[in-house]
């Protein structure tokens, strides 16, 4: 999915999904790969799926079966040799993970001191992913949980979504990740301008972490997929 003129190499970040050993999930939790363990590896989130919209509190919601990591690469030969060699690597490379171009973001975590505001544009009608990742601030987490309900279902539902989830580290770390058909899909949920059910949810919970930030530290990335590797349930999930 490059587009014309866009050279190859350099870094690359990545999103994988996969079924692992709840135990073995958990273990990831605490100790995520680094640089000191794989070479060419920036910086690892390794979280537990969560099922957006499924009660707070409930067997559904938080899935340690289901891994989720985000990574940074200084290029695809390291992440290639990561999922060959390694044994976590392995596992995933059995799952779905997709490739990716930084585009911009909003906000920054001190994991990801490198990224510019902004590194690359996108076309208003091309495939865009959307990856966040925030610290909570832990006395914010019921007004997280009280604005964040109706978000979740707006983006779990929305038709220009075409896979949306969710993953967590206790006790602070939460991420979301989606896959927009186009960049003015995603753009419009984010402003609260699409017709569907709960339109405005997004801009409103918005309003509100401005009034009073939920987060300790928050970035919202923009990413151009590249590749995607795998299937997760069933199918593969960038727009066809």
């Amino acid at each position: 999915m490059m587009r014309p003129g866009e050279q190859a190499g350099g870094p690359v970040h990545t999103f994988h999904l996969a079924e692992l050993a709840p135990t073995s999930t958990a273990r990831r939790l605490v100790r995520a790969p680094s640089g000191r363990t794989t070479p060419g590896l920036r910086h690892a989130e390794c979280l537990a799926m969560i099922r957006l919209g499924a009660p707070t509190v409930s067997p559904e919601r938080l899935q340690l079966g289901r891994i989720a990591m985000f990574a940074e690469w200084e290029g695809e030969a390291a992440l290639d040799r990561f999922l060959s060699h390694d044994r976590l690597g392995r596992r995933l490379a059995a799952g779905w993970h997709v490739r990716l171009r930084f585009l911009r973001r909003y906000g920054q975590i001190a994991a990801l001191p490198d990224l510019p505001p902004r590194a690359g544009t996108a076309e208003s009608d091309e495939p865009v992913v959307a990856v966040t990742v925030a610290r909570l601030s832990l006395p914010e987490l019921p007004r997280f949980l009280r604005w964040g309900k109706s978000v979740e279902r707006l983006v779990a539902g929305h038709p220009g979504a075409t896979f949306a989830t969710a993953a967590i580290r206790p006790p602070r770390t939460f991420a979301t990740f989606s896959v927009w058909r186009s960049v003015r899909e995603m753009t419009d949920m984010v402003h609260g301008r699409s017709d569907v059910p709960e339109g405005r949810a997004h801009s409103v919970a918005m309003a509100e972490q401005h009034r009073r930030d939920f987060h300790h530290e928050s970035t919202f990335m923009r990413f151009r997929p590249l590749s995607e590797h795998g299937t997760w349930q069933g199918g593969p999930l960038l727009p066809r």
